[in-house]
């Protein structure tokens, strides 16, 4: 039987917003041997990739990281600072926000989950009037996702963190940069945030597979007395490796040779402040593309626009799904689907991690004819808006 499938060649573009492009060398640093994880070897190992992580959290404070998926630094955020019934302030942004409350609900945990459009950030005023008229502060944890994968809209961390002050509320500040750390730019020490939750599979180039939380001496202080079950996810146990490069149990050690390069990629090669004016760049060109292809982006707020992926929505009568179907059938390149409520309504364009301008025209060339392709209502001046930005940046 004649294999009818469509034939590709070159290599696949997968602009999905993570898990994202792993670079050569990342990939050539996992196949080193593995080495003894309680000798001397892996001991400055440890000890670096825990230092260079501080320097992307821009902290000098403790960072945790542990074998896991992000959602595993969610739950270790949460059990290591909290107690069974403790209230937390959550907003729903998107579908990665809900699915964070879901986790603190199942855990037993008392949660206000503010509602949302999904097109929209946290508001830092209704923050601060939540936490105002909270007057016996029962709630004990502010929860927020920095950069919601699931919209494209990133909250303004900072300003949630001064409403915070200005209800002179106690409530621990836990944020989510999953989406965000090493992409765009955000300050765990500036901005007083007391969990950081990242993974290692966007902005930091390397596979799924490794959690992190960076930790405020406040949260240090919260988990001498949370009582929330926990064991794996024990900070307490994990509080020495930064000083002694050991883990307290198998740690990923294969992953831990891709994030040292990595790290060598992004703070001793580009640097941060060069690795978040290419996102912003890349960003605004995608979201010129999108103009120009007369459609429309979904976050609503321009202050919020996401510089690690662009959610786009498609004309009324239109499945998103099928559009994409048709784009990888025809040009070999993934995108994002529509999680949640914006199933079938978006695609997601990933704009982040390894990447680079020619890369970046190569996928709004890729969207410009998928569009044409699948009858998508559109303009043909997306990619030219694109190149003219970029040209001029």
């Amino acid at each position: 039987m004649k294999n009818t499938a469509p034939i590709h060649t070159g290599r696949h573009f997968l602009q999905i917003p993570g898990p994202t492009n792993v670079p050569d060398r990342v990939l050539h640093a996992m196949a080193f041997p593995t080495i003894d994880h309680r000798g001397p070897e892996f001991s400055e190992l440890g000890k670096e990739v825990v230092a260079g992580m501080k320097r992307v959290f821009q902290t000098d404070g403790t960072v945790v990281m542990y074998p896991s998926s992000g959602t595993g630094a969610w739950e270790a955020a949460l059990v290591n600072t909290l107690s069974p019934g403790d209230k937390v302030l959550m907003f729903e942004t998107g579908h990665f926000a809900t699915l964070w409350r879901q986790m603190a609900g199942k855990l037993g945990i008392e949660i206000e989950f503010v509602p949302g459009d999904w097109r929209h950030g946290v508001d830092p005023a209704l923050v601060e009037e939540k936490l105002t008229a909270d007057r016996e502060h029962r709630v004990k944890a502010v929860c927020i996702v920095h950069n919601e994968t699931s919209t494209g809209v990133t909250t303004r961390v900072g300003e949630v963190r001064a409403a915070i002050d200005r209800a002179r509320h106690p409530a621990l500040f836990m944020v989510d940069t999953i989406s965000s750390l090493a992409s765009i730019d955000y300050r765990h020490d500036e901005w007083k945030v007391d969990v950081t939750v990242a993974g290692s599979q966007k902005g930091l180039m390397l596979p799924p597979g490794l959690g992190f939380n960076a930790v405020s001496e406040k949260a240090l202080a919260a988990s001498k007395t949370a009582k929330l079950t926990r064991s794996y996810w024990d900070w307490q146990a994990m509080l020495e490796t930064g000083t002694t490069g050991f883990f307290p149990y198998t740690p990923g050690t294969n992953l831990l040779y891709g994030l040292r390069e990595a790290l060598k990629m992004l703070l001793e090669e580009e640097g941060l402040d060069n690795v978040f004016a290419r996102h912003r760049r890349h960003g605004e060109a995608t979201r010129r593309a999108v103009a120009g292809w007369g459609l429309e982006v979904l976050c609503q707020d321009a202050r919020e626009h996401s510089n690690s992926l662009t959610a786009v929505l498609v004309p009324e009568g239109h499945d998103a799904d099928k559009l994409r179907e048709t784009i990888l059938d025809a040009f070999d390149m993934s995108l994002g689907t529509g999680l949640g409520k914006m199933r079938g309504k978006i695609f997601r364009i990933g704009h982040l991690g390894h990447f680079n301008d020619l890369m970046l025209c190569g996928t709004l060339c890729g969207v410009e004819m998928g569009l044409a392709k699948a009858g998508v209502p559109h303009k043909p001046g997306g990619v030219a808006a694109a190149l003219a930005y970029l040209g001029e940046a």
